[in-house]
């Protein structure tokens, strides 16, 4: 399968970085030769420099033989533009990354006019994971599934908490919550346990089940006894935006501090339910006079991570519950996470994470089963996938105690019509059902893959 990256941006890097490790045969473009040689003196992949949008370049890449191009500059336009010629010189489908949220309104338009096959708005994606997660602020991280009816929420077990010292089997007979454990982490060690894990305090662990059973999970294991109201953001761009949109909608009191002074003009018209104050969220008296110590959550949404880093933790020394920070180095996360800041989200990682999805979807078109949604958990060491079950196969209508799956497999969730079924070994799988995997293996593209 032939994929043409075009911008060595932070997502087209990341993109390309993935898919060759996939074994995909990957092409990237960019203007930027010094960059692009960097990339292909760390990838086994195809660089050419060039305009994306210019159409001899995108052939010299190959895009007339290309199953996929991915427009991922940093220019909306560039992209859509880019998009419109590959599919006019010969590639099979293209995918646009789409930021500004006028053209991002007009999305259905623009995909039948540029025959796109998908627009990614990265910001949108963003705040969608950071109000999912301000929903459970008990919960690091929030991943959905089933169109959001299956969620996959990172719990830290703290000091105290009631399911440390218990196994998974003694949690599942104790208490009557339909949830999943299905990954932990401990320390540098990753498991997929089974029912005689006992949990540890320090564990992360990752939970899969319906919406309201999370909610009931939360209710009994959490810590939390209030839901979170009211909300303070620093910085004003697009994730900011679409986010206290989100916010202002469930009812939450929504803050944004933003210095740029036109951008709060613009913001105060775009969010007349939201506060918008015009100064440096940097400023130590403006967030105590702004009352971030009154806050149940701060998120920190500057263009820098270093700024949103500083702010957190100026934030967690001020007590605030729940702090989300937008990190995109993942150097820089992980320095975020041991100084005890459990909620990091980052655009390119939300952004590659769509695109593989579709990636492998496109590459198993026929196969028993079709990826719809795919995460990487845990510093990438487990995935998380979700599939649509085709057609009849050997593992279909067969009781999931009978079927042999490889080691660090597991089946999660079945979402069959509108029944959330976390399985037991009585259960199967049907033609038509939402099939969630979580595993350890790489290049899973089939539910076939995991079995022996």
């Amino acid at each position: 399968m032939k994929i043409v990256i075009i911008g060595d941006g932070k997502v087209g890097y990341k993109l390309a970085k993935a898919l060759s490790a996939e074994e995909y045969d990957v092409v990237l473009i960019d203007s930027n030769e010094e960059k692009l040689m960097e990339a292909m003196n760390r990838l086994d992949i195809m660089c050419i420099p060039g305009e994306g949008g210019n159409a001899e370049v995108q052939k010299n890449a190959g895009v007339p033989e290309a199953d996929l191009v991915i427009a991922c500059t940093s220019t909306d336009e560039c992209n859509m533009l880019s998009c419109l010629i590959a599919r006019r010189i010969g590639a099979k489908h293209t995918i646009a990354r789409v930021r500004n949220p006028i053209y991002y309104k007009q999305i259905d338009l623009l995909k039948e006019d540029l025959r796109l096959s998908m627009a990614v708005n990265p910001e949108l994606a963003v705040a969608g994971e950071i109000s999912r997660v301000l929903l459970f602020p008990d919960a690091s991280k929030v991943e959905t599934f089933v169109k959001g009816r299956v969620e996959l929420v990172e719990f830290l077990i703290g000091k105290g908490n009631k399911l440390a010292g218990m196994s998974l089997a003694e949690i599942n007979n104790q208490y009557q919550i339909k949830v999943l454990v299905c990954a932990v982490e401990r320390g540098s060690d990753v498991f997929i346990p089974d029912g005689e894990y006992v949990i540890q305090e320090g564990d992360r662990l990752h939970v899969a089940a319906s919406h309201k059973e999370i909610g009931l999970f939360f209710k009994v294991f959490g810590s939390r006894r209030s839901k979170i109201k009211k909300v303070l953001i620093c910085g004003g761009g697009s994730v900011s935006y679409y986010l206290a949109l989100q916010l202002c909608g469930l009812g939450m009191q929504v803050k944004i501090i933003e210095l740029n002074k036109k951008r709060c003009e613009d913001l105060c018209e775009m969010l007349p339910k939201a506060t918008i104050i015009c100064g440096d969220a940097t400023d130590h008296d403006l967030l105590m006079e702004e009352g971030v110590q009154d806050a149940d959550a701060f998120v920190a949404l500057t263009g820098m991570d270093e700024e949103n880093i500083i702010l957190s933790l100026f934030a967690k020394s001020q007590n605030v519950g729940k702090i989300i920070t937008k990190v995109n180095e993942d150097q820089r996360a992980q320095m975020v996470e041991d100084y005890g800041i459990d909620s990091i989200v980052s655009a390119k990682t939300v952004t590659a994470d769509v695109i593989l999805s579709y990636v492998r979807a496109r590459k198993n078109s026929q196969g028993s089963a079709n990826v719809e949604t795919m995460y990487r958990l845990i510093d990438e060491k487990v995935e998380a996938l979700e599939f649509i079950v085709k057609k009849e196969t050997r593992y279909t209508n067969v009781p999931l105690k009978e079927l042999q799956l490889k080691s660090n497999n597991l089946i999660a969730c079945i979402a069959r019509k509108r029944n959330i079924i976390i399985p037991n070994g009585d259960d199967s799988i049907q033609v038509g059902d939402n099939v969630i995997v979580i595993t350890m293996e790489r290049q899973i593209r089939d539910i076939e893959d995991i079995l022996l």
